[in-house]
């Protein structure tokens, strides 16, 4: 996806990365496939308290952050990563792709997830996809995961953040592009759907971003399920 703003002069700057994450093993192989690829790591971290102040500190693009770390969590980093540090974009690492707390690190902050297990060249480019300031989400593995865990019944960390934002702001047709975004519809599926230039979906996707103060994507499908726009039963038929 062309982020608005771009411009024809050639590729966006590698971002910058700072890697975090308990294992020491973990951190030295992202950090030996980053650099590989011409992306520069600018510092590490073994726990979610390391990872904020590092992080104030080196003011990288992306953080890659483990979902399960000591002291201080991954999940509890991210949400003061992105209170604090909005500009920084944060990609979670976890072990299995329904990992109960990748909901939570959504609604936090984070762009998107990936699984410890990711190729070098997915890793890279989610890496570089996430610097741009887009999100890195898997519609499949995105509806499942939040129709599992934004609906009624589910289990919520206590102290987490619930989304709220008055969507009488949106006009009618800016109500139906978050509702089809958070039924996990790519920008050219939302132009398909709705017989519009993918330019126009653009548009009306960046005002919803600019009215609704939310970051990225994956933000905007986690507000389509906490406000209910969005269901289980309206959501996963295709």
């Amino acid at each position: 996806m062309t982020e608005p703003g771009a411009t024809g002069s050639g590729p966006a700057p590698a971002p910058r990365v700072l890697i975090a994450d308990d294992q020491d093993l973990v951190r030295a192989g992202f950090r030996m496939i980053l650099t590989a690829r011409g992306i520069t790591v600018v510092g590490e971290a073994a726990d979610g308290a390391e990872a904020l102040a590092q992080a104030r500190r080196l003011r990288p693009d992306v953080v890659l952050m483990d979902i399960r770390m000591p002291n201080v969590d991954g999940l509890q980093a991210t949400r003061r990563i992105a209170e604090q540090l909005p500009e920084c974009r944060v990609i979670m690492l976890t072990t299995f792709d329904l990992d109960r707390y990748v909901y939570e690190a959504l609604a936090a902050g984070a762009s998107g997830f990936l699984l410890k297990d990711v190729t070098p060249a997915h890793l890279a480019a989610a890496v570089r996809l996430v610097g741009t300031g887009d999100a890195l989400l898997a519609p499949s593995i995105t509806r499942r995961l939040v129709e599992k865990f934004a609906c009624s019944g589910r289990e919520r960390d206590p102290g987490g953040p619930v989304i709220h934002r008055d969507l009488t702001s949106l006009t009618p047709r800016e109500t139906e592009v978050l509702t089809l975004m958070g039924r996990g519809l790519s920008n050219s599926e939302l132009a398909a759907a709705l017989t519009l230039s993918e330019a126009t979906v653009k548009t009306h996707v960046a005002r919803i971003f600019a009215k609704l103060a939310l970051r990225d994507r994956a933000q905007a499908v986690v507000l389509a399920y906490e406000t209910g726009l969005v269901t289980p039963d309206t959501s996963t038929a295709s």
